[in-house]
């Protein structure tokens, strides 16, 4: 991420669609191997440079589709966006608690919690109240400063945890006062798969979504993979990742840093308040976009075996640089 001058972050890409047209909101690609129209739109997306390439028989019918997904992720993006003060999510930080909840943020905090339970409670996305402590800090003392002090430090950590949320369809409330939700570590990989199930369900057969995190609806319509180019994170992780009804997501300390160095960026560990390593950088390409989004996210902390252990069980591939010993 970087940080301009509104304050807001915006996402640093590690990831991008090989080839991928630029330009106009809707135009054709290059002619593909089969008949019909590959249409790919571009705009942003949850604060991130966003894709679209859907192919269909009937050039209007792709560019329905591709109006339609764009509406249903500024549809979302209205309930997970912590910077949109008119958010649900918003509301829910801002007061402790939402009545009536939208089912789509119920459905992505169950998807939080199974995500919290593969990787013992490292992917934990009430890590909102250490970034409030570190911005406050470094926007206060400058990016030299060093660590926030240990007391403000020691307060951040009393009002993270999972445990302390509680949800249910008709009710979202926190546990302890101050807390914050932020769901920037999956909210990117859930949008994107909603827009994939969309896709498939209207009978689509080839289409790349990237809605901050990239997935694959089949395979390209030449017969072949789609191709995402992958910022390489470690010796011998490829430069292109093959895609063909999977995802892929990437995560990384220098995507955004509070101070110069880096070492203190947004990738919390919700057990001890500490930043990741500044040069840490994981790809994880797994069965859905929800899944790698959140599970790079969580590897960014995490030692070799719990990421063997928990790729595992979600049978995702990693590609990082090794990391001896524990977080």
């Amino acid at each position: 991420m970087t940080m301009p001058p509104s304050g807001r972050p915006t996402r640093r890409r590690f990831l991008s669609v090989a080839a991928a047209a630029a330009g106009l909101p809707l135009l054709p690609s290059g002619a593909a191997a089969t008949e019909g129209a590959l249409v790919t739109w571009r705009g942003i997306a949850l604060g991130a440079v966003a894709s679209l390439q859907i192919h269909h028989p009937d050039r209007a019918t792709a560019e329905r589709l591709v109006r339609a997904a764009v509406a249903e992720t500024a549809r979302l993006e209205a309930i997970f966006s912590l910077y949109r003060p008119d958010s649900v999510l918003s509301e829910l930080n801002r007061t402790g608690v939402v009545i009536a909840p939208a089912a789509e943020l119920v459905d992505l905090l169950a998807a939080c919690d199974a995500m919290v339970r593969l990787t013992n409670g490292v992917f934990d996305p009430t890590v909102q109240p250490l970034w409030a402590c570190h911005a406050a800090h470094f926007s206060t003392r400058g990016r030299d400063a060093g660590p926030p002090p240990a007391e403000a430090l020691r307060d951040a950590l009393a009002r993270v945890g999972w445990d302390k949320l509680r949800v249910g369809r008709d009710r979202i409330a926190f546990a302890t006062r101050g807390m914050a939700l932020t769901l920037n570590g999956i909210a990117q990989g859930f949008v994107t798969d909603r827009v994939v199930a969309m896709l498939r369900n209207a009978g689509l057969a080839h289409a790349l979504v990237d809605m901050g995190e990239i997935a694959a609806l089949g395979g390209h319509p030449a017969g072949r993979p789609w191709q995402v180019e992958l910022e390489r994170s470690a010796p011998g992780a490829p430069d292109v990742v093959p895609l063909t009804d999977r995802a892929v997501a990437t995560s990384a300390a220098a995507g955004f840093g509070f101070d110069a160095d880096g070492r203190y960026n947004h990738l919390f560990d919700p057990r001890t308040g500490i930043s990741a390593a500044p040069d840490r950088r994981i790809t994880v390409v797994a069965a859905t976009a929800t899944t790698a989004d959140a599970l790079s996210t969580a590897f960014s902390l995490m030692d070799d075996a719990s990421i063997a252990e928990a790729a595992r069980r979600s049978a995702a591939v990693v590609y990082a640089p090794p990391r001896f010993g524990g977080p």
